[in-house]
């Protein structure tokens, strides 16, 4: 049965990475018992730039620990949960090939798929500062083709360690989680198949309009 690993939350905090300071809130611990999820994200849980980060369309980003287990293997070491920034680390699903706007209902929580993670040079930075090969890390993340979902939180509930994670719903496009991150990484031409998706979050359906009228 799909089910919770581990919920996730940190706050922000300085980080040296390559000679620079940033302030991220990319580390995040696993918490005991359970955690709240509202609109905006768990509590306990905060984002560091809120000008790329968190709001309604990233409340929750969530990661499957298949795929930690796949880098682990690939870089030599474990990876446990929250080291990738999740909030949600999973099992027994694969997101990244979930249909965006599919529902789940994990916990108490009613949660709705719609963005996808796009590496950063922070991310790269966390990894090195970690012990992990970072090695063009932002390249090799994007190949993989493995970014997890952000969720948006449609019903707020309790979630928790061990929670069931059920399908509610899922749409008829068969926009998957990975077609969607690649049409906003690798293939732009493929920013137009975005228009079936209703309610498109707001940054893809930002890049897809710029496409469209550069026609």
């Amino acid at each position: 049965m799909a089910h919770l690993v581990a919920v996730n939350v940190g706050t922000p905090r300085e980080v040296g990475f390559a000679g620079r300071t940033s302030r991220t809130a990319i580390a995040k611990e696993p918490v005991d018992g359970p955690v709240r999820a509202h609109r905006l994200g768990l509590d306990g849980d905060q984002v560091a730039n809120t000008d790329v980060h968190g709001g309604f369309d990233q409340a929750v980003y969530a990661y499957a620990s298949e795929d930690l287990d796949w880098w682990a293997g690939e870089l030599g070491r474990e990876i446990g949960p929250g080291v990738f920034g999740e909030n949600l680390t999973t099992a027994g699903l694969d997101l990244n090939a979930a249909v965006v706007g599919t529902r789940w209902r994990v916990g108490g929580a009613l949660m709705e798929v719609a963005s996808v993670r796009t590496p950063c040079n922070v991310f790269k930075g966390w990894m090195g500062d970690q012990g992990y090969d970072d090695t063009q890390w932002v390249r090799r993340f994007t190949a993989a083709l493995r970014p997890g979902p952000y969720l948006r939180v449609l019903e707020p509930g309790e979630v928790a360690a061990d929670a069931a994670i059920e399908v509610e719903s899922v749409p008829e496009h068969g926009i998957t989680v990975v077609d969607l991150f690649v049409a906003l990484n690798l293939d732009r031409a493929r920013l137009p198949e975005l228009a079936a998706i209703e309610d498109l979050a707001e940054l893809p359906r930002r890049v897809m309009d710029d496409y469209l009228a550069r026609g």
